[in-house]
């Protein structure tokens, strides 16, 4: 069931993606009185799936979910088809339009694409409004879950002041993506401020690892469940908190497995939170340093109420939530473009988190929620926006380096110069799709 449901939010998501982008090409197309000779959600590669003509387009679904396209008539595009472009032009052809015509139809899948992400920030403020924690509230600091960020300078307890020079207002998961394309962390350590500045590599290094945590709040030990192994399971009971261990005061789940580690095969005193009444229990550390005992969670009510962190709630109106969105578009657009700079930059290591396809299947969960799904689509939105404007032929943004070039010079490349560059921008985008893929095997096959 819960495949069914990651596969079905993954090709809704990108079912809406690429039928809007292509949408934006469709649209400025037909207002300027160009032939579209067929719309495809995913390719039709010797056959569709299904396929319906209605007046001058052919519309239909391929079998292929690696994308999808629109065919304008006199374009050279992935098609190729030299046949059409080798007879004189006519008035219907994208080649017959000014150069001004042809660059908004270009530039219209990723116009959408932005707009779109756009449109569902500033819903999401609107329908779910903000659930945080005030940073300057996390007394105790948070927890460094990853030896390398540790390696790197950051400690359980450290408090995130700033990220880049930026301060710090909110403590969400934006934070701990954010450290990854830092360059400099101000932290505050036993009430005195430090600069941590991160190696180039960081990224690389982090990507190396199998936990893939960067930082995260301090929570409680809570008992959820057992290992096989485990000889506490008679000792403690499912939705106990573990106060202490071996007569030492634990607030938090990375004390205890501290204090554990530190306890190799012993029996140790402790005491447990039940039903909000303390009761002592004996503990046996196993020869690994463990108790046994998978976490469990508490709810955001029942951390407030025991005094570990106040959440914070606020509700836009539709006005109020339009700023707001675009601020977080705006935030996450610029990210990208710092991960895609560090991609391209071999020394930083990003490159070994490039994924394709499976890697963006599995961003989505395995249980549904339109607030995740919407979030997801919105952030790969930007994705296939800013991609699809790299200068790379058989790219949108290929399309329009030539078309630039054009305007400025007011000399059109030939059409054999664009069918060559085509051909080159399209081994390049096989080549970009076969190591994007790779990596996703080659995790799988190494089991990260």
């Amino acid at each position: 069931m819960e495949i069914i449901i990651k596969l079905s939010q993954f090709l809704l998501s990108l079912s809406l993606l690429i039928i809007l982008h292509e949408l934006g090409h469709f649209i400025p197309a037909k207002l300027f009185k160009t032939r579209v000779e067929k719309f495809y959600l995913f390719f039709d590669v010797k056959y569709s799936l299904l396929k319906k003509k209605i007046g001058e387009t052919e519309y239909g679904i391929g079998w292929l979910p690696l994308g999808g396209y629109v065919k304008i008539s006199g374009m050279i595009d992935e098609s190729m088809d030299k046949e059409q472009m080798a007879l004189p032009p006519q008035p219907w052809e994208f080649r017959s339009k000014p150069a001004w015509q042809r660059l908004i139809i270009m530039l219209g899948g990723v116009t959408v694409n932005f707009i779109l992400a756009f449109i569902i920030y500033i819903g999401m403020a609107f329908a779910y409004g903000d659930y945080y924690i005030k940073n300057d509230s996390l007394k105790d600091g948070i927890w460094v879950t990853n030896p390398v960020v540790e390696k790197a300078g950051i400690k359980t307890g450290d408090k995130i002041i700033a990220i880049d020079g930026e301060k710090i207002e909110r403590f969400e998961p934006v934070v701990s993506m954010n450290i990854l394309t830092a360059k400099e962390v101000l932290i505050e350590r036993n009430g005195k401020e430090k600069t941590i500045t991160l190696p180039v590599n960081f990224i690389g290094n982090f990507l190396d690892t199998d936990k893939k945590g960067v930082i995260v709040l301090r929570m409680p030990f809570v008992v959820g469940s057992f290992t096989d192994t485990s000889k506490n399971k008679e000792a403690v009971k499912p939705k106990d908190i573990i106060v202490s261990l071996n007569g030492v005061a634990v607030k938090y789940f990375d004390q205890a497995i501290a204090i554990s580690e530190a306890n190799k095969g012993k029996k140790i005193n402790g005491i447990v939170l039940r039903d909000l009444k303390e009761t002592p229990v004996t503990f046996e550390v196993d020869k690994e340093g463990k108790l046994g005992i998978y976490p469990g969670s508490l709810k955001e009510d029942n951390l407030e109420k025991l005094g570990y962190y106040k959440f914070s709630k606020e509700s836009y109106s539709f006005l109020e939530s339009i700023p707001i969105g675009i601020e977080r578009g705006k935030d996450q657009l610029v990210g990208y473009g710092k991960q895609l700079k560090m991609i391209f930059n071999p020394s930083t290591g990003a490159y070994k988190g490039v994924g394709g396809f499976h890697a963006i299947y599995n961003v989505f969960p395995d249980s549904w929620s339109w607030e995740v799904f919407w979030n997801i689509t919105a952030l790969l939105s930007i994705m296939l926006g800013v991609m699809n404007l790299l200068p790379i032929p058989a790219l949108d943004g290929g399309h329009v380096m030539f078309l630039l070039y054009e305007m400025v010079s007011g000399k059109k490349p030939s059409d054999k110069f664009l069918e060559n560059a085509q051909m080159v921008g399209f081994v390049l985008l096989i080549s970009l799709l076969l190591f994007a893929n790779g990596n996703d095997i080659y995790k799988a096959i190494i089991g990260k």
